[in-house]
């Protein structure tokens, strides 16, 4: 199975809280990214946070839609991010929605994990096509 690998850079953070009560805030995020490396290309990603008021923790779910390059090959997918972090460790991992391929990118599959290194964020994304 291939292996991609690179890095991105966060273009835009557009936070909208909608429930701050007490025990945990949810806030909705718009994302749009930069991807250099095996992919090349832009993202929009939409997630739901939370973060816990108390432990500190955070966890997030959303949806992401990357077009570009995969080792050169053109087309869309998406992404299904889920995260959580406590205590300093953390966990962030996504899966490509099965189907969602377009162009040289249908039929992708596959996932991986996303590293955020104090503001800088790597990735890699293990994938096959079918």
């Amino acid at each position: 199975m291939p292996r991609a690998g690179g890095t991105f850079t966060i273009d835009s953070w557009d936070p909208q809280p909608y429930d701050e009560a007490e025990g945990a805030s949810l806030t909705r995020v718009h994302v749009t990214k930069t991807f250099v490396g095996d992919l090349v290309g832009a993202s929009t990603t939409d997630i739901i946070t939370a973060v816990a008021q108390a432990e500190g923790s955070a966890a997030y779910a959303g949806f992401e839609r990357f077009t570009g390059t995969v080792h050169g090959r053109k087309g869309t997918f998406v992404l299904h991010h889920t995260a959580t972090a406590d205590a300093g460790q953390s966990s962030l991992s996504w899966t490509i929605l099965p189907g969602s391929g377009t162009g040289e990118l249908s039929g992708i599959r596959g996932g991986g994990q996303i590293v955020n290194d104090d503001g800088a964020h790597s990735f890699h994304l293990d994938y096959e096509l079918g």
